[in-house]
């Protein structure tokens, strides 16, 4: 069988569509950002539900989601540029604003609105946790409560930021003849493994084992169970698929695992600890 009839040539439009502000010129929406924002919907229903069946007052929940949404931001922008390119943004004033602000200096002095180009998700995972220990002392909720209904909706928005991904055509996998490879047309002629879908897949079976478990026992909400699952399973899925990956930055090469592996692996010990932890621990809200 001729596998190379199978795989997919891939080179969408970053933009998805475009507004036209009139005098203000237009502004191009991209399937990055489309991608992030419908993850972020999707969990806040998600949690408003859960909120709602579990009959949390509406003025605790209203202030979630802004919480979540920088927390998730700014972790995920400085885990990018402190975990992978430190020595680039940490080099200069100019790159430091750079880090901070989705604009980029040009040679001729100008800056160019980019959009954040760079996101970690074990950046954003800490920026989340960092976010909602804040939630919870403003709000006075329990912290395991918080932690247990925002990691039941976190597959989802995971899988969008992949897809995210894979419409920029990047955190591209290792050349393979898989017969589902796909042809990133902007890196090269070679057939890949399409890493950013294998992990989109996982992340929504993910959701509903999350959800089957919320179901089958939702006392365990506020023990820490579902934070842990979350994590164990998110993590445990990053660790292996790391391996279909090329390294996204140079100094990855000397190391035994790439970058993305060294980080999930305190993450794998904390979910399995947390679930060891929430399965002997009744509710605490």
């Amino acid at each position: 069988m001729n596998y190379e009839l199978l795989y997919i040539n891939w080179n969408p439009n970053e933009i998805a569509f475009t507004l036209n502000l009139g005098s203000l010129g237009s502004f191009g929406f991209r399937w990055y950002s489309l991608c992030w924002l419908v993850g972020l919907v999707l969990a806040y229903l998600i949690v408003r539900k859960l909120y709602k069946e579990q009959k949390v007052k509406d003025e605790l929940f209203d202030p979630l989601f802004i919480y979540c949404f920088l927390g998730i931001l700014i972790g995920a922008r400085l885990g990018h540029c402190l975990f992978y390119e430190p020595k680039y943004f940490l080099s200069s004033g100019t790159h430091i604003i750079e880090m901070f602000l989705p604009i980029h200096k040009m040679m001729d002095g100008s800056w160019k609105f980019t959009g954040y180009e760079g996101l970690a998700s074990h950046g954003g995972t800490l920026g989340l946790m960092l976010a909602l220990w804040l939630y919870c002392r403003s709000t006075k909720m329990g912290m395991w409560h918080v932690l247990d209904n925002i990691a039941i909706a976190t597959p989802v928005t995971a899988c969008f930021i992949r897809l995210g991904n894979l419409m920029n055509s990047e955190i591209i996998g290792k050349v393979t003849d898989v017969p589902w490879a796909f042809i990133f047309e902007r890196v090269g002629p070679e057939p890949r493994h399409p890493g950013q879908l294998y992990e989109a897949i996982a992340y929504f079976i993910f959701f509903f084992i999350g959800w089957w478990f919320y179901r089958h026992r939702p006392e365990k909400v506020g023990t820490g169970f579902f934070f842990g699952l979350c994590l164990t399973l998110i993590f445990t899925a990053r660790f292996f698929i790391e391996f279909t990956k090329i390294n996204q930055v140079d100094f990855e090469d000397s190391l035994p695992l790439d970058m993305g592996q060294l980080l999930s692996i305190p993450f794998i010990i904390l979910g399995v600890a947390c679930m060891v932890y929430g399965m002997r621990k009744k509710t605490q809200k």
